[in-house]
């Protein structure tokens, strides 16, 4: 397949730029493969749609205010994006400077702290800090949220509770995994009520999801490192639903990729480390039987992944609706419930 494939007329005044008033006043698709139509609601008709049983799987990765600003024994301006944090002082890192530095470079930050360039792999620079407290402890005191590129203002206070889902615990991501945004405590009570059933994955959502894809053949795409756990317990609760008859939710792309990554020949085992997967059309998926989206850039990998999920021409379709009908787009926007055909259904 062709990243082409892929692209779709996105109007940019649908790009959201900032959170509604609440969080669960956001609308949602409905893409129930059992109904004749795409049904428009609202978020916070979620537990309605779910069934009691059902398990919501969340991503509990917390984002770190990744985004520093420093510069150059030379003068000159640096921005430094933390890509991952891998050690108490140390990182991998995207810099928007003029000119790259070289290993061994120096970057002043704003409390004069330093940062030691010791190497380079491509587009990313690692990073030594030479602070007296650890990483995250400075990236509290100097780091600006990680608001992702499409949106086009600065970062301001409130960004900090918003760009972060009400559960997150496990610091670690640079960018929000952006599905749970939409959850408040009064949904998530309902679904409780409702009796859905709740776990957690951590998986650390890196800068590279941003990455656009290169090569035009997908086959030749390489995915970003990201690290992920998923625990013994949730794969019993998953094991316990399934058994009971219930379905597996994710709340996000970040949950397929992490569950995907864990399951080998079709059964979940518990893994913590990096992954690389790559989900598009043609993929067979084990782990899940629905997913709750945000909407996607066009040629993202993460609109392939909800293509291979959903097929390529339904979601295309879904989204020429949800064009049509002004839905808000990417981060800050509205969300999607992708509930496709059981496997082996005709």
């Amino acid at each position: 397949m062709k990243k082409s494939d892929f692209d779709f007329e996105l109007p940019p005044e649908l790009i959201a730029q900032a959170p509604l008033a609440e969080r669960s006043a956001s609308r949602l698709l409905l893409l129930d493969a059992s109904a004749p139509a795409l049904q428009d609601r609202m978020f916070r008709e979620l537990p309605q749609m779910l069934q009691p049983g059902d398990l919501l799987v969340f991503n509990d990765t917390r984002v770190l205010p990744a985004r520093l600003f420093g510069h150059k024994s030379t003068g000159g301006a640096v921005e430094i994006l933390i890509e991952r944090v891998t050690g108490a002082h140390e990182a991998t890192v995207q810099l928007g400077v003029s000119k790259k530095p070289k290993v061994g470079g120096r970057i002043e930050l704003a409390d004069g702290s330093h940062a030691v360039v010791l190497g380079r792999d491509e587009g990313f620079f690692h990073l030594r800090f030479e602070a007296p407290e650890p990483l995250e402890k400075l990236l509290l005191k100097l780091g600006e949220m990680p608001l992702p590129p499409y949106i086009a203002r600065h970062p301001d206070a409130s960004d900090l509770e918003r760009y972060q889902t009400v559960y997150a615990r496990e610091p670690g991501a640079v960018a929000a995994p952006t599905a749970g945004l939409h959850f408040d405590q009064a949904t998530l009570d309902a679904l409780r009520e409702r009796g859905v059933d709740a776990g957690y994955i951590t998986l650390h959502v890196g800068a590279g999801t941003f990455q656009p894809v290169r090569e035009d053949n997908l086959e030749d795409h390489h995915m970003h490192r990201e690290w992920l756990n998923v625990g013994a317990h949730l794969i019993e609760q998953i094991r316990r639903t399934r058994a009971a008859g219930g379905r597996v939710i994710a709340v996000g792309t970040t949950v397929v990729r992490a569950l995907e990554s864990a399951s080998k020949d079709g059964q979940l085992h518990p893994f913590a480390g990096e992954t690389q997967i790559f989900i598009f059309p043609g993929y067979t998926f084990t782990s899940i039987d629905g997913l709750l989206t945000n909407f996607h850039l066009p040629q993202s990998t993460l609109l392939m992944l909800v293509s291979a999920l959903a097929g390529r021409e339904v979601i295309l379709d879904a989204y020429r609706h949800a064009v049509a009908e002004r839905y808000r787009f990417f981060s800050y926007g509205d969300a999607m419930l992708i509930l496709p055909r059981p496997a082996g259904a005709g």
